[in-house]
């Protein structure tokens, strides 16, 4: 099992963890950066809504690729040094982001940059090590909570862009990364399994052995959940600023505050969400997620319609579209389920597979990465092809439902092999006091 060794002391687990959070925190911020100067880059060259997707959702791809060969770094290397290398790299990779000036060229710089999305895999391995299973949960979800980076960069990096351009932004941000990486190497540890194998001369597990896990269906179950309440919630953060820009005809400045409230509820409960599933289970948690998730995203789906009908004396006119208000609010309801999904997703992982968790703690949150990457591209195409701003509601709305689908299938199948009788059970109380009826009638 994934279990702390003794020696670690509470102060030593509390410490990890909020280190780690914090640079999450910071390194989530970079990893948005497009999100809010990809609107000023867009207008400097000129870029159509397909182009545009493609630009803010490149430095997805990498930080979601990246996912899977560092959590298995970390389960082998320890993550405080991954975690580490990871912080300096995408430092560097922002900071020269200022020298593109070509659309190519800042194709190239977001890949780079991307790889400050990696951290989150890395983090995962490396705050389950200091927590028992019972706690998991609760762990990981503060950690996850570091998606609030989301919010940081629309709150603040549209003040700095206005002042002092998108450059600065950049600057800025790549200075934060290279100090916090500095701050994490001095003030953590490395995790309790890897002093052990130190001790015990123990080598780390082979790639091949780390990666066995995949064969299983289950996993790739988990990663189609977190392509929607991760990927989704990546997808959508980086696109509401030009959502509303868009659809509401606001400036990017007042449109960065209406996102962060979809970005702030998706974030900070996640801790909520780890709570949670620590308390009445994942899975049921999981239900609730698809379940508002899929209402919300059907109404956002509502495009702003004018239906005229023929009456007895004429035309009536009929106008149905979400206003600013009721669109803000049913954002944030969606982003707090959607926050809740995401910590119970990984409440899954330490339990079901407790001796690889960066394999496959990577892989799912590689999938979900992939889902930041993927949609925003559809988004910017849909609208091209389409011509309707709520058509990345729709297409999200089939992904949750798919989701859910396939959970309760899943779900059911289990049970039906767990419980071989669960088919000749009905849910109806009247036929159920029939049978019983019934039953006592024949003695």
């Amino acid at each position: 099992m994934n279990t702390p060794s003794l020696s670690v002391s509470r102060g030593e687990q509390q410490r990890a963890l909020w280190i780690s959070t914090f640079a999450f925190t910071v390194c989530f911020a970079v990893w948005m950066i497009f999100s809010i100067i990809g609107i000023q880059i867009s207008k400097d060259l000129g870029l159509n809504d397909t182009q545009f997707g493609l630009l803010i959702a490149t430095p997805v791809l990498t930080g979601s690729l990246s996912r899977v060969f560092l959590g298995i770094w970390s389960d082998q290397f320890g993550g405080r040094k991954v975690m580490v290398l990871v912080m300096l790299c995408g430092a560097v990779a922002t900071w020269m982001l200022t020298h593109a000036t070509t659309y190519t060229q800042f194709l190239i710089a977001a890949l780079c940059v991307g790889i400050a999305g990696g951290n989150f895999s890395v983090g995962v391995a490396y705050v389950s090590k200091f927590f028992p299973a019972s706690k998991q949960g609760t762990a990981l979800g503060i950690f996850g909570a570091g998606n609030i980076g989301a919010a940081v960069t629309k709150l603040l990096a549209p003040l700095v862009m206005v002042a002092a351009g998108w450059m600065m932004v950049a600057k800025v941000w790549a200075v934060a990364l290279a100090v916090t990486a500095v701050l994490f190497y001095l003030f953590t540890k490395e995790d309790p399994s890897l002093e052990q194998r130190r001790r015990d001369g123990v080598k780390p597990v082979p790639f091949v052995e780390q990666m066995a896990p995949l064969k299983n269906l289950q996993v790739w179950r988990f990663a189609l959940y977190y392509f929607f309440v991760f990927g989704g919630f990546v997808a959508l953060a980086l696109w509401l600023p030009h959502y509303l820009v868009g659809a509401y005809g606001m400036d990017v400045a007042h449109a960065g505050m209406v996102a962060a409230c979809y970005s702030i509820p998706a974030s900070l409960f996640r801790v909520v969400g780890g709570w949670l599933s620590d308390r009445y289970g994942a899975r049921r948690v999981m239900y609730w997620t698809f379940g508002v998730s899929a209402i919300c995203t059907f109404l956002l789906a509502y495009p702003d319609t004018v239906y005229v009908v023929q009456g007895i004396h004429g035309e009536i006119r009929f106008h149905l579209a979400i206003g600013l208000v009721m669109f803000t609010v049913l954002v944030f309801v969606l982003g707090f389920f959607m926050s809740l999904g995401k910590a119970a997703v990984y409440k899954h992982i330490p339990v079901y597979y407790p001796n690889h968790v960066g394999a496959v703690g990577g892989v799912v949150g590689m999938i979900g990465g992939l889902g930041g990457f993927i949609l925003p591209i559809v988004f910017g195409a849909l609208n091209d092809v389409i011509g309707i701003w709520s058509s990345c509601f729709m297409l999200l709305f089939l992904v949750v439902a798919a989701a859910l689908g396939w959970m309760h299938f899943a779900i059911r199948r289990m049970e039906r092999r767990s419980f071989p009788q669960i088919d000749s059970q009905t849910d109806l109380p009247e036929a159920i006091d029939a049978a019983a009826a019934e039953r006592r009638a024949g003695r």
